[in-house]
């Protein structure tokens, strides 16, 4: 069984999901269940997979002992950055050896969700780090990672938000409301990708047997739309299921289409991964390179925060070269809309005219779609890399 696909995850999400909303609708706590329920989805999804699951305990007990070890030792001597640096190394290790060990042909820690595991424990240090999380517990932290909804691919929560959600009890009225939303978005979801999503697969499918300029062109735009209602579904599908079980878990796609800069884009675009890796990589490196005057002004700071956010982006994806151009390319288009947008009179004038918003928004489709190209390896192939 695999989360969002086949029948049988469908048959036990709406069972799942039927109890849940009796136990909603009595007021009474619903964060028991949806913890058991998540070790069960666990159970099913990784049974005949014997080495998924002994890596998912390792990596369970590795990330547990971190949280809860970094955790007492920040308590009890204070912000030591030498520590808490190992602390985030450390916690990165399992998902390094996914990426790399490909390389040798062994699949070290390759199970299903690491990647979207691994945000939630980093997230953790460094908050601990900060002193904005105050009280660590494994039964808490079991239930934050485990949380069936988004295990495998997201939406990335924050624990702090997604426990005070866990622990709350809400009124029958209050209940029945989100719930309904949850429906909705989950329903919205399976058309988005069982349907568009399927159709645009056949549109790619045709075109990618294509060897002319055009076929290019619109394997790209069928593989934006194809990737953009994929994952928009699958990310509804888990948005609404986890409203059902009382956890409001944040939106991932805003209308990323009606963008009329990159930067705006990657306000709609897997909002939860970008405003991750704004938080805790651009806004630190940024903050950073200032105490430690690197640059001499703060849009060179930006520029250069831009390719490392979004390279670190794109090596996340993968190691492969089309990840890493992808991300790299975003970074030089954040840099160059930054610069823009900070130096140019131009756009100063024009930015709240009609015909240049629509410009604007065009060129920034054509921006996003090559991109598109790019993250698929198509290019790649074409140019025989």
């Amino acid at each position: 069984m695999s989360y969002y696909e086949g029948l049988s995850f469908f048959v036990c999400l709406v069972i799942v999901l039927l109890v849940a909303i009796v136990i909603g609708a009595l007021e009474k706590p619903l964060k028991w269940y949806s913890l058991l329920v998540s070790l069960l989805f666990v159970a099913f999804v990784f049974a005949g997979n014997p080495a998924g699951i002994l890596y998912l305990a390792l990596f369970y007990i590795w990330s547990s002992l971190l949280i809860l070890g970094y955790f007492k030792i920040r308590t009890k001597n204070g912000r030591k950055a030498g520590i808490y640096h190992a602390a985030v190394l450390l916690s990165l290790v399992p998902l390094v050896m996914c990426k790399v060990t490909p390389l040798f042909h062994l699949s070290i820690f390759g199970f299903v969700g690491i990647s979207y595991l691994t945000f939630r424990v980093v997230q953790m240090i460094i908050e601990i780090y900060d002193g904005v999380i105050k009280e660590v517990s494994l039964v808490e932290i079991t239930a934050f990672l485990a949380f069936f909804p988004s295990f495998s691919s997201g939406p990335i929560d924050r624990s702090r938000r997604f426990l005070a959600d866990w622990n709350r009890v809400l009124p029958r009225a209050d209940y029945m409301e989100l719930c309904g939303k949850g429906i909705w978005k989950l329903l919205l979801g399976a058309v988005y990708k069982m349907v568009i999503a399927a159709g645009a697969y056949k549109v790619m499918g045709y075109l990618e047997t294509g060897t002319a300029w055009y076929h290019w062109i619109g394997y790209a735009y069928a593989y934006g739309i194809y990737l953009f209602f994929d994952f928009a579904g699958y990310s509804l599908m888990a948005v609404g299921s986890s409203y059902v079980l009382g956890i409001e878990t944040p939106d991932n796609f805003n209308m990323p289409f009606i963008s009329r800069d990159i930067r705006e884009f990657w306000d709609r675009w897997h909002i939860t991964l970008s405003h991750w890796f704004r938080d805790f990589i651009f806004t630190r490196f940024v903050m950073y390179s200032s105490k430690k005057k690197w640059f001499s002004s703060r849009l060179q700071r930006a520029c250069v925060g831009f390719f490392v956010d979004m390279g670190i982006m794109g090596l996340w994806h993968g190691i492969t070269p089309s990840y890493i151009l992808y991300g790299l390319y975003h970074g030089a288009l954040l840099a160059a809309t930054e610069t823009y947008q900070k130096k140019s009179s131009f756009y100063k004038k024009n930015r709240n005219k009609t015909w240049y918003q629509i410009l604007s928004w065009a060129i920034t489709m054509q921006l996003v779609m090559f991109g598109f190209f790019l993250f698929s390896g198509k290019l790649m192939a074409v140019l025989g890399w």
